[in-house]
């Protein structure tokens, strides 16, 4: 029998207040991953993420990152750069966009830790195998969406 009495719920802005500090300081977080925007890259309350720091320069499209959105923070893939401009979209995500400034991005995720224990590192082959289904995913998803949209329209 497991006691979860040491199990501690604290507020969003305290917690992204200690993750930004700890990336500051230049050192690595992890965080169990919270919502379904990202799935099925990551998975909601199984998969972890290892947050690492990151230069604006280095930012590149297809990294997954976390950054400030209205007044809280959001973890999805960046998938435009337009100088200082970025847009960002959670591959779960029907047609949402969200847009942000380079400055407002707090890390990456450097690795990504599955619930079964496997392990894979942004860059690796299993990384672009997995935002290779997630996007498709989404893809067809959008694709059969749109159909249903157009076939059942209120007239």
């Amino acid at each position: 029998m497991s006691n979860n009495s040491s199990i501690k719920t604290i507020p969003n802005a305290i917690f992204f207040a200690s993750v930004e500090e700890m990336i500051a300081e230049g050192r690595r977080v992890e965080m169990t991953v919270r919502g379904f925007s990202m799935r099925p890259f990551v998975r909601n309350g199984t998969d972890v993420v290892v947050l690492a720091p990151v230069e604006g320069s280095d930012l590149e499209v297809g990294m997954v990152v976390l950054f400030r959105y209205r007044g809280g923070h959001i973890l999805h893939r960046l998938v435009g750069i337009d100088g200082g401009r970025l847009t960002f979209e959670g591959d779960g995500n029907y047609r949402q966009v969200e847009r942000a400034e380079v400055g407002d991005v707090v890390a990456y995720v450097a690795a990504v830790k599955l619930a079964g224990g496997r392990e894979f590192a942004y860059g690796s082959g299993a990384w672009r195998r997995r935002s290779r289904i997630s996007m498709v995913r989404k893809w067809g998803r959008r694709v059969a969406l749109d159909v249903k949209n157009k076939l059942f329209k209120k007239r």
